[in-house]
């Protein structure tokens, strides 16, 4: 006997390896069906049942899938104690267990006997699956693992055997009856041995002779249970009454005088997910009057200053004052420390209250990147309660965990999901509600609203903006094909043959007219995002630089230093060496010498950076003490005599009559900067010597942000777009060394440079722009590549910045890690980490210095002659 069955069910595993004793890993079964044959391959009996869901509800991307919606189980399903009695009866009757990929419809019904106590054969039963190896082999498909054929699916195997498509229709009663079909047709063909059916030699030949022909379907009718689910809503909402609701009119005549922001926000800095620049999304915001503008970049806070400083520039020339709102849309997993499984976790919005809650972001996206990072930088809720205090959250988009389970697992799960929130966070937690006219997020949203009353969370409206006007959606799905390679022509969708996309063209910065057209008949949804407005603080992420402490002798150290923080122990100590460094440099300390020491040593001391100079000091006498070679001196800081006469430079400022208040200037107090340069050899001992002494978590290098040129914008957007390279080539080549919105700008500034250009790089702009106003793909090459440039394409490591802090790094900034260093890196870049507050160092490696060296150590080993 053959039992041949297949399952419907709830959804997939978090784990395939879990086993079916784990009931929260395995989904439910809602339609199981069955034929059992005899040996010869007769109908014996067949079985097809929905069942009744209890204390769980069927996801709505099930349903999507199989078309069995909670309703219809609720309506014509059969308790679960019930199918499992019949299954289990059958399983006495049968020999073997059969199943396309069966192995997962073992562990389904495996897990619901378990579920109810129910002794079963079940799993020791023996196997034959229809989806193996050998099936692969026989229908030869390209694009397996390894170079080897991919397994067959129901509708490939079905198509080889019988050369007509079958169309899977995910329901159990078809499913079943192709995979009999397909399963006895193996047997005909002898593609099964005789050890696996446990038979003798003469089966086959028995086998063929009562199926002489390729097997037939048995001719059952099967249900199309998605139309029998659309019946059913269509009935259900019929019989509904509309209870409190609001007409979109009187909804906007409570809202006419209520203030609008956006609180979900992609900027460029989500990497080649957003075009919006931070300059164009404050400037839109300011635009429209709204009252504050966030900033939620997916995993990362790269954009932390700039975004908070642009907003803070805008406020101090503008009557209209926007509130800059720091946040971070994390991906929330299970352990952010297990890399043996891919989980990039649910997309979470996290907003900070205040300066703390800032800090406390930072830390969470340091370790999402640092311990965390596999795929994408992930954190866990251990994180989250760790750093939890003066937060704001969000429940996101479609994939933050109460509406992704809402979608994907069920309602009872997604409504623990949302409890565990409000218990860490209390009235900090808000149910995002969003309408970018999508079925999933209407359905989604009457669970949410549903949630909000019985759970009293208060609801907001945002859009999950990724470009800032609706006219940019294409260009934007240009820049996710960049990002995955693909190219436009690809359909969207899942799986193989299809690529990611956005699934409309309303995730733009909306206004504020439009967002409360949009919730009208929620006004509260609007209104509750003032609420949140007024709980953020404003601050500034600018501050003065902070100097790690440098140990200084005994001798020299002050005890009023320790009272006050000043730092007289530390001016001590550079005088002590600064002197003893003169009687080497000049022997005799004559008075003007004398006096130009102490202007310097006095300009330090009133600047507050004698740390600077002995820090500096210390790393480059050990360099030399090391074997590096040091520079004589670059730039400014040649200028100092203090600088000289601690070996920093090799220059004689005195000599040269060089200006000191080049480097340091009494009258406008700046950070010094002193380029360091070693050889390319020894630069990385110099290094390692800086992170042995400050120790691992106060050093870090510095980020870079490559953004999308003219030219680079071009050759992307022809690429996804098809444009022959050659096309490519022509239009790049046309760009005369400016940007495309300085071409295609109607501002002073742009014509300026414009007009600034020789006549042959006039005529090229002519023909650019005579292409831009065409009809066909170089057109739409050229004004999508507008769009497109500036955009952030990737990151990297700057050449020789070096960040050195008082404490852990991660305490002042958010750090993210490289892939061709073990050491941090900043999420900040140059522009802004000295007024981030970090000290700066420039440890330059020059190839030059190595050969210099190493041309010292040849000609005193050829000739004796020590350089």
């Amino acid at each position: 006997m053959y039992l041949i069955f297949d399952t419907e069910t709830t959804g997939l595993p978090k784990s395939w390896n879990a086993p079916i004793t784990d009931t929260d890993n395995w989904p439910r079964c809602i339609q199981i069906a069955w034929q059992l044959h005899d040996d010869m391959g007769n109908l014996i009996e067949n079985q097809d049942y929905l069942i009744k869901p209890e204390g769980f509800n069927i996801p709505y991307d099930s349903e999507q899938i199989h078309g069995i919606s909670t309703d219809l189980a609720i309506e014509n399903g059969v308790l679960l104690s019930e199918v499992l009695e019949k299954f289990n009866e059958t399983l006495s009757k049968t020999k073997f267990i059969v199943g396309q990929n069966v192995d997962f419809d073992l562990n389904i019904m495996g897990c619901e006997f378990h579920r109810l106590g129910v002794k079963t054969n079940l799993n020791s039963l023996p196997i034959l699956d229809t989806c193996t190896e050998k099936t692969a082999l026989l229908c030869q498909i390209p694009g397996g693992r390894g170079g080897k054929f991919k397994l067959p699916t129901l509708t490939e195997l079905h198509s080889h055997l019988f050369g007509t498509e079958f169309a899977e229709a995910h329901n159990a009663t078809a499913d079943v009856e192709a995979t009999t079909r397909c399963f006895l047709e193996l047997i005909r063909t002898e593609n099964f041995t005789k050890e696996e059916l446990d038979v003798n030699e003469e089966y086959f030949k028995n086998f063929s002779e009562a199926n002489p022909k390729p097997i037939q379907l048995i001719g059952l009718k099967h249900i199309n249970l998605k139309r029998e689910s659309d019946k059913i809503r269509k009935r259900l909402a019929n019989e509904k009454e509309e209870v409190g609701t609001i007409s979109k009119t009187e909804g906007l005549a409570t809202l006419e005088d209520v203030k609008f922001a956006h609180l979900h926000n992609h900027t460029q800095f989500s990497v080649l997910q957003s075009t919006i620049q931070i300059a164009n999304i404050v400037k839109a915001a300011a635009e429209d009057k709204m009252s504050a503008v966030a900033m939620t970049d997916s995993g990362n806070m790269m954009a932390a200053f700039h975004f908070v400083s642009t907003v803070l520039n805008h406020n101090s020339n503008s009557d209209h004052k926007i509130k800059p709102i720091v946040g971070c849309e994390f991906n929330v997993c299970e352990d952010h420390t297990n890399k043996s499984i891919k989980d990039n976790g649910y997309q979470v919005v996290l907003l900070a209250k205040n300066k703390n809650g800032y800090h406390n972001l930072a830390k969470m996206s340091s370790i999402a990147f640092v311990d965390g990072f596999y795929y994408v930088p992930r954190i866990d809720k251990e994180i989250i309660k760790k750093y939890k205090d003066d937060i704001i959250v969000l429940t996101g988009n479609l994939y933050g965990e109460v509406p992704s389970k809402v979608l994907n697992v069920g309602e009872k799960q997604a409504e623990e999901a949302l409890l565990w929130w409000k218990q860490e966070f209390g009235d900090d937690l808000y149910i995002e509600l969003m309408r970018h006219n999508q079925e999933d997020e209407n359905i989604v949203n009457q669970t949410l609203l549903k949630f909000s009353k019985e759970h009293n969370v208060k609801i907001v409206a945002t859009n999950n903006t990724y470009y800032l006007n609706k006219e940019d959606a294409n260009a934007h799905d240009i820049l996710l094909c960049v990002k995955d390679g693909e190219k436009q022509a690809t359909p969207k969708g899942r799986g193989r043959g299809y690529r990611y996309g956005l699934p409309n063209e309303e995730y733009y910065f909306k206004s504020t007219e439009e967002m409360k057209k949009l919730f009208a008949d929620l006004p509260e949804a609007i209104s509750n995002i003032q609420e949140i407005v007024d709980k953020i603080e404003e601050f500034t992420l600018a501050r003065e630089v902070l100097l790690p402490a440098f140990g200084i002798p005994e001798e020299f150290k002050d005890t009023e230093d320790d009272e006050d923080g000043g730092k007289r122990g530390e001016n001590n100590y550079l005088r002590h060496l600064t002197y003893e460094g003169a009687k080497k440099r000049y022997g005799e300390i004559t008075e003007d010498i004398k006096e130009r020491l102490d202007f310097e040593l006095d300009v330090i001391a009133n600047t507050g950076y004698p740390g600077y100079f002995l820090i500096v000091e210390d790393f480059i006498r050990e360099a030399r003490n090391m074997g590096v070679s040091v520079g004589p001196g670059r730039g400014s800081a040649a200028g100092s005599v203090v600088a000289y006469c601690l070996w920093i430079t090799n220059i004689d400022p005195i000599k040269y009559d060089l200006l000191f208040e080049r480097f340091l200037n009494p009258e406008r107090v700046s950070m010094p900067d002193i380029d360091i340069d070693f050889d390319d050899e020894g630069r990385g001992k110099v290094m390692d010597y800086v992170i042995k002494k400050y120790g691992a978590n106060q050093v870090a290098q510095i980020i870079t942000y490559g953004t999308m040129a003219a030219k680079s914008s071009i050759r992307d957007t022809a690429r996804v777009l098809d444009l022959p390279l050659f096309e490519a080539d022509r239009i790049a080549k046309l760009i005369p060394g400016v940007k495309l919105k300085n071409i295609f700008g109607n501002d002073e500034k742009s014509k300026s440079k414009i007009a600034s250009l020789r006549e042959d790089d006039k005529k090229k702009v002519e023909e650019l722009i005579s292409l831009a106003e065409g009809n066909g793909l170089e057109s739409e090459t050229v004004t999508k590549a507008t769009i497109l440039e500036g955009s952030l394409r990737n990151t990297g490591i700057h050449a020789c910045g070096v960040i050195i802090t008082p404490g852990d790094i991660t305490n002042y900034v958010p750090v993210a890690t490289a892939k061709d260093s073990d050491m941090y890196v900043t999420q900040f870049d140059n522009s802004v980490v000295e007024s981030a507050g970090l000290l700066k160092m420039d440890f330059l490696g020059l190839k030059t210095l190595t050969l210099i060296k190493d041309t010292v150590k040849i000609v005193k080993a050829k000739h004796g002659i020590e350089l």
